[in-house]
């Protein structure tokens, strides 16, 4: 915990969603080697480098060159929609945000917008004040697009801004976009390289709120 920047006033937090508020990791890798194995594509390999990226993306990336991708992306989000069964809340998330004035944080991913309301009603998570998606940027992370945008729509600085992310092109983006970033790792199977501080979830955390001023975090007592 002495990593944290505990002490700091921020303006507004700023989570990732899936591997950061939830955890959807088995639904997604069901769906993807899935669609990997129709078209031939090595799916091992494709999951080092896809999380926290854009599923259209991905696809353009890794698709056969023939693909009708805006087609395929749309299948794929249909059979992620319908496979939400043992999508599960990180530990103390829900209670973390229940925390948060609603026009202090907002929820900024790479998944578009009908999956992410789909995985949070899943969860069991509150419905954020703000959501960013893919379906709102033209380039996700790591651009620092969408993170740029959530600030700018809450009225705060970049720089006043926490991020909470748990993949390489998430931190990414946060650090393009000039903003301190806190790494969740409940989902990692293995520690990833970052000059961020790394926490397993959110149950020893707890936000003092400043009226007028900010959030700060605090150890949990």
């Amino acid at each position: 915990m002495a990593d944290l920047p505990l002490g700091r006033t921020f303006a507004a937090f700023l989570f990732d969603m899936d591997g950061t508020l939830l955890d959807s990791i088995p639904s997604a890798n069901r769906a993807w080697s899935a669609w990997a194995a129709r078209h031939g594509v090595d799916f091992e390999e494709m999951r080092k480098h896809m999380h926290g990226m854009r599923a259209i993306e991905t696809i353009r990336r890794w698709g056969p060159a023939h693909l009708d991708v805006e087609a395929e992306y749309e299948a794929l989000t249909i059979a992620e929609m319908e496979d939400v069964d043992d999508i599960t809340a990180i530990s103390g998330a829900e209670a973390f945000l229940a925390a948060l004035p609603a026009d202090r944080w907002a929820l900024v991913t790479s998944a578009p917008r009908n999956l992410a309301l789909r995985r949070i009603e899943a969860a069991g998570l509150p419905v954020p004040p703000l959501l960013v998606t893919a379906d709102d940027v033209a380039n996700g992370k790591p651009a620092p697009d969408c993170f740029l945008m959530a600030a700018n729509l809450l009225g705060v600085p970049p720089e006043d801004c926490l991020v909470w992310e748990d993949a390489p092109a998430g931190i990414a983006a946060a650090k393009a976009a000039g903003m301190a970033c806190i790494v969740i790792g409940a989902t990692h199977t293995h520690p990833i390289e970052t000059d961020n501080p790394t926490i397993p979830g959110y149950d020893a955390l707890e936000v003092l709120v400043e009226p007028g001023k900010g959030l700060q975090l605090a150890v949990a007592a």
